[in-house]
């Protein structure tokens, strides 16, 4: 590899087993991780309450930038796929689900109505596609934007990250 750090993004949608799917893959390549609450807990190292939303995304991708100058990572989320799309050692990745699936996760991981998860569902990602426009400038559900997109309905989690480490040491780790 040109430059060594290896920069893994996951997008997902919510519901979908993402996270869980994003640390299994970590684990089979040793990478860590960097999702929402991680992120969060290096961003109160910097006081950010009161900051301005443009102000708080500007740093948030500095902060994106400097894990991937420092270390190889699976960044999950933040429009990692925009913010690192030029880097030589990049993959990125969208997991989706069928609806009915999503539903039914988030209910049994909630322990909430169908009602419930519905509404949270189309709450949650609303909110991730008005942030990546607003922030990125595209549409998180554009294909175009990562090299594999993977509807992982009913494959088991560990399945989904063994598959993507395979590949991912093939392209990388000839």
């Amino acid at each position: 590899m040109k430059n060594d750090k290896l920069i893994i993004t996951i997008n997902r949608e919510y519901g979908s087993g993402g996270r869980d799917i994003a640390y299994k893959l970590g684990a089979l390549l040793d990478i860590k991780v960097y999702d929402k609450n991680k992120l969060e807990e290096i961003e109160q190292e910097y006081d950010i309450a009161n900051e301005l939303p443009d102000d708080i995304y500007a740093l948030q991708k500095k902060i994106l930038l400097n894990i991937a100058a420092n270390e190889s990572c699976i960044i999950v989320g933040r429009t990692g796929f925009e913010i690192f799309k030029n880097h030589p050692n990049v993959v990125r990745i969208l997991l989706i689900a069928d609806y009915d699936a999503r539903v039914k996760h988030v209910s049994e991981k909630h322990g909430i109505t169908k009602i419930a998860a519905r509404k949270r569902i189309k709450e949650i990602d609303r909110a991730r596609e008005e942030y990546t426009k607003r922030y990125a400038g595209v549409s998180r559900y554009d294909a175009r934007n990562y090299d594999f997109v993977l509807n992982v309905t009913n494959i088991p989690t560990y399945h989904v990250a063994a598959f993507l480490a395979q590949n991912i040491r093939m392209k990388f780790f000839k």
